[in-house]
């Protein structure tokens, strides 16, 4: 179930109110009249069942409440309430395959944009990554896959394409292109203070590295295990589904191949820098098709599924 918290002016209180009585799979609607000072307005709130909430929420916005007062929405953990059941029973289709547009595209633009924060976590990652090469440490590997944080840029732009938002997707690709950028060239400077310490050699990068050997030799198998990654994430993104996500983090190379190109970079080896950006450049594919895919098939089966509901109630 989501809890809509609405601020409208009083004058559109009862037309709000009738969007919401009609709306199938809403409950526990309360009105506060007056009760907004900033804006100036009444207080709506209501439960709405997932799978009715994007519908409920485009119904709002084509109204206008979210620029002549506001829509919060937040996810309810626990109802304890039989009419909240018949809600969720009465809405069409599963919650779990509900997709919030609006949420998707908040989610995905905060996550998409490229900041300190961003460019320092994708740097550290790296270089636990660039460590983790040079000792062939799978541990190692995987910390710095589930640290590293472009998944988000990731599905950013595959929202924008979904969505055909030319803005997210140029924001998301920046993020995606100078975050990387800036994590590799930072590690090439921590490589070249790991070898003057001696912590790093050329030898170790150049060893047999069972564990860690195959960041810089792309295969299909890189690819089909990126867009089965890219499956995996966009499906726990959209139905809010978290935990998923870091199984997501450590299925896939980006992190390890920048980090390795970047130290192959630090000592001049390019056979390895150019293997490890075809593997970085093939795992980035490989989720962007997936996820775009996904969301497609997502909107495509929701539309039928609201589809066939409207037939049957009519």
């Amino acid at each position: 179930m989501l809890h809509l918290r609405l601020i409208v002016p009083a004058d559109r209180t009862d037309e709000v109110v009738r969007t919401v009585e009609k709306t199938v799979g809403t409950t526990h609607l309360a009105v506060v009249p007056g009760a907004a000072r900033d804006p100036r307005g009444d207080l709506i709130m209501c439960d709405v069942a997932r799978e009715a909430g994007d519908d409920l929420i485009n119904s709002l916005r084509a109204l206008g409440i979210d620029e002549c007062g506001s829509i919060a929405v937040e996810n309810i953990d626990l109802s304890l309430s039989r009419r909240a059941d018949r809600a969720e029973k009465d809405a069409p289709g599963e919650g779990a395959d509900a997709v919030l547009w609006e949420h998707l595209s908040d989610a995905t633009h905060e996550e998409s944009t490229l900041s300190v924060t961003y460019i320092a976590f994708l740097s550290l990652a790296t270089m636990i990554a660039a460590c983790g090469v040079v000792l062939d440490n799978a541990i190692l590997i995987v910390g710095a896959m589930a640290v590293g944080p472009e998944f988000g840029p990731l599905a950013g732009f595959c929202t924008a394409v979904v969505q055909r938002a030319p803005r997210l997707a140029w924001r998301s690709f920046t993020a995606l292109i100078v975050g990387f950028a800036a994590a590799m060239a930072v590690t090439v400077v921590f490589s070249l203070f790991m070898d003057a310490t001696h912590l790093f050699t050329e030898e170790k990068l150049n060893a047999a590295r069972p564990n860690t050997g195959f960041i810089y030799a792309p295969d299909w198998f890189s690819f089909v295990v990126a867009v089965l990654a890219g499956s995996a994430g966009m499906l726990s993104l959209t139905s809010a589904k978290a935990g998923a996500m870091v199984g997501v983090a450590i299925s896939v190379t980006t992190v390890p191949a920048a980090a390795n190109a970047a130290v192959a970079l630090a000592y001049g080896d390019l056979s390895q820098t150019k293997g490890s950006s075809e593997q970085l450049l093939l795992n980035l594919l490989g989720i962007v098709v997936a996820g775009t895919l996904t969301l497609l098939a997502q909107k495509y089966f929701w539309a039928k599924q609201r589809e066939r509901t409207a037939r049957t109630s009519g």
